[in-house]
């Protein structure tokens, strides 16, 4: 979808392509891939449309932090938002909404039309993800679905510009995994269609029960202040670098500078996920990576990911996957 970007002397760059209805609706997978080289930032991106499905993602570097976007007759879809690295602020005039983006957080969003301003960061990479469904699928999709859901299609059938939460929520392990997924697709031609409508309506999924149990958690939150959320990250980083030799709970929190209670509950509110829970998460999905590399060996794998056995390792894996890591090869 395209978008025109103003610079300075008001001269407008259009990024992206403008898919009219035929093309958005048929059901072959038309892909596109370009890099864009402008005064305000370089960009590249890969534009993926079929069955009223498009999917967007790619990379931005940019060089003026405030901008004038402008987006007006497009299709009319649901926006699926995953902001992988970099951040800013998005202010649409149209409907004096102004939307935060955060690293590694997402949200669902219905913005027919956009004409405001965006302000990035500069210098540092910028990379976003979005499935957009178009408006009437959506709806058809979510009518039988859960009442948040439900609640958020009736308001887009009223042509109001909402998002599913006014609080971006933390991108997954799982939402990473299928995000990989759809980016990295070998399928071709039908085989390649069918794959990327079942993994849209994943992600899909995956938000939608994100923020069904954020809207159903009534318990006193643990994490008081933005240093204790800060606190959290930090920990889940120190985890993550030392996955093959785990602390101890007891050793992570004090690491990380808070008590174990706080560690504990903090980290499920953060990525809804356990400490352990999330790190096991975290090392079979590398195992999944390491796998499609023919040269290691299923022992090399377990050894390098610092499983106690290959048994071990392959029944984590299975019950993990469904399937053994002999046959993920």
């Amino acid at each position: 979808m395209a978008l025109n970007i103003y610079d300075g002397d008001d001269k407008y760059y259009t990024v992206g392509n403008k898919f009219d209805n035929n093309e958005f609706n048929q059901a072959l997978v038309t892909e596109r891939r370009d890099k864009y080289s402008f005064p305000f930032g370089d960009a590249e991106i890969v534009e993926i449309a079929f069955s009223g499905i498009y999917i967007v993602y790619g990379d931005m570097l940019v060089k003026q932090s405030r901008l004038r976007i402008k987006a007006f007759d497009e299709p009319d879809v649901v926006e699926l938002h995953f902001a992988l690295t970099g951040g800013g602020i998005m202010e649409n005039y149209l409907t004096n909404k102004r939307q935060d983006i955060k690293a590694n957080e997402h949200n669902i969003i219905y913005s027919p039309d956009f004409d405001g301003t965006a302000e990035f960061d500069v210098g540092g990479p910028h990379k976003f993800f979005e499935v957009n469904f178009e408006r009437a699928r959506f709806i058809d999709l979510t009518c039988e679905s859960s009442n948040l859901l439900k609640n958020f299609a009736e308001n887009i059938m009223n042509s109001r510009s909402v998002e599913i939460s006014s609080e971006n929520l933390p991108i997954t392990l799982a939402m990473h995994s299928c995000i990989n997924d759809i980016m990295n697709c070998n399928f071709t031609g039908g085989l390649k269609l069918l794959f990327l409508q079942s993994k849209c309506l994943e992600l899909l999924a995956l938000q939608a029960q994100a923020f069904e149990e954020a809207a159903k958690k009534t318990e006193r939150p643990a994490l008081k202040s933005a240093y204790d959320k800060e606190r959290i990250y930090y920990a889940r980083e120190y985890l993550l670098a030392n996955a093959n030799h785990p602390p101890s709970l007891i050793e992570l929190a004090k690491t990380a500078g808070i008590n174990e209670f706080k560690l504990k509950h903090g980290f499920k509110e953060v990525f809804k996920n356990t400490v352990f829970g999330y790190l096991s998460d975290y090392k079979l999905l590398k195992a999944k990576e390491l796998l499609a590399d023919s040269s290691k060996d299923i022992k090399s794998i377990s050894d390098e990911l610092g499983y106690s056995s290959v048994q071990h390792f392959s029944n984590a894996f299975s019950k993990k996957f469904g399937i053994s890591p002999g046959k993920a090869r």
